[in-house]
């Protein structure tokens, strides 16, 4: 056994000096990984911030400028005109922010109920609408006579509104007749509305677009009885639409609406819906006149 284990012993010996022989060194050892260090020379890497792709937040278009004359500009019915020895405004230029007017202003009541046309008629007219209108004692018609008509109309921004007329309520009926075609029609309107006592007084500012009926005011520049005073005529989008006799225009600034050949939004011609709507009630209309142009002026008896 001693022998063997010898033996054994000097097997081994001779194993590993055989070993160190062929390597001629001590067996490698396994190299550790370093962990990382800091040179005080060096910052410290830091790890990059995300980055942001156009997708990752949403980025905010701004808005369109709105069209030119689709929006009110904030002096609207606020700079009041020099007079005339006549008692008209001064005429001066369109500026260029009504030179094609299309907006329309807010309803001054609420909606008739549905979504296409609609009308009510009211008569006699109730004393609360009859204190908000220009009639008053001396006038060549009567409360009792007057009919107070709500309408729908279509706007320039081509929505559904509201509006109102103080008529004679003889043609209340024919009237929503006329309104109607132009509710079919597509023809645009700004307000609709009665106009008040405090506005025939009022210094022009020469820039009002109300479309109306009842005045009780005597004929432009004269001292007859207008059919408006009688709710026998109507005015339709008069800026579009204006009155010209000699060197006066009515609204004051509406004068770029004198060039008829040029059709803008509102605009009444002679062979559109607005003249053969009231011209199928047998009324006529002021811009086939001779001695002078109404182009917003419709009447029973063509004065």
């Amino acid at each position: 056994m001693i022998v063997v284990r010898r033996a054994a012993a000097a097997l081994v010996a001779a194993a590993l000096a055989m070993l160190a022989a062929c390597g001629g060194t001590d067996p490698p050892e396994a190299t550790p990984t370093p962990s990382p260090t800091t040179s005080p020379s060096s910052p410290a890497p830091t790890s990059p911030a995300p980055s942001t792709s156009p997708t990752d937040t949403p980025t905010r278009t701004p808005a369109p400028d709105p069209a030119p004359g689709t929006v009110p500009p904030a002096w609207l019915g606020t700079r009041v005109l020099p007079l005339q020895e006549n008692g008209f405004g001064v005429v001066r230029p369109t500026p260029p922010e009504l030179r094609v007017r299309r907006f329309t202003l807010p309803d001054t009541l609420g909606p008739l109920p549905g979504r296409g046309f609609a009308s009510r008629v009211v008569s006699p007219t109730p004393q609360r609408v009859v204190r908000r209108s220009t009639w008053r004692p001396g006038c060549p018609v009567g409360p009792a006579d007057l009919a107070w008509v709500r309408l729908t109309f279509r706007g320039f921004d081509g929505e559904r509104h509201t509006g109102e007329l103080l008529v004679a309520a003889r043609v209340a009926e024919d009237l929503v007749g006329v309104f109607r075609r132009l509710w079919e029609a597509r023809f645009p309107m700004e307000e609709l509305r009665i106009t008040r006592r405090d506005e025939l007084d009022a210094p022009p500012t020469g820039d009002g677009n109300t479309t109306g009926a009842l005045a009780c005011r005597p004929v432009r520049g004269s001292s007859v009885t207008s059919q408006h005073a009688l709710g026998l005529a109507v005015d339709v989008n008069p800026f579009q639409n204006p009155y010209r006799r000699g060197d006066d225009v009515l609204p004051e600034l509406a004068s770029a609406y004198l060039d008829r050949d040029r059709v803008r939004p509102g605009v009444i011609t002679p062979d559109g819906p607005v003249v053969a709507a009231f011209a199928a009630i047998g009324w006529e209309w002021g811009g086939d006149w001779r001695t002078l142009e109404d182009y917003q002026h419709f009447s029973e008896n063509g004065r």
